[in-house]
């Protein structure tokens, strides 16, 4: 059986863009996640700037996992294939 993808490779450049709920989902999660603690805890995040930029580093990395997992294989691209005109 074979899994829908969650990431479609980007059509320019290197990345993913979400492309079913999941991914949107998991896109979605992870700014939640990357702007609550900045917009609750405002005064904290400006003492302890380090550990904010390691949360944010850890939720990152986290991200790029499941886009490994749940997408297409990644390549540097620049437009979609188009069959060339022998004119």
């Amino acid at each position: 059986m074979k899994t829908k993808l969650w990431f479609k490779r980007k059509i320019y450049g290197w990345g993913w863009t979400p492309s079913t709920w999941q991914g949107y989902l998991s896109t979605i999660t992870y700014v939640i996640l990357t702007l609550a603690p900045a917009l609750i805890e405002t005064q904290y995040i400006k003492e302890h700037t380090f550990c904010y930029t390691g949360y944010v580093a850890l939720l990152t990395a986290a991200l790029i996992a499941i886009c490994y997992k749940k997408g297409e294989k990644p390549r540097w691209q620049w437009g979609k294939k188009t069959p060339q005109n022998s004119d």
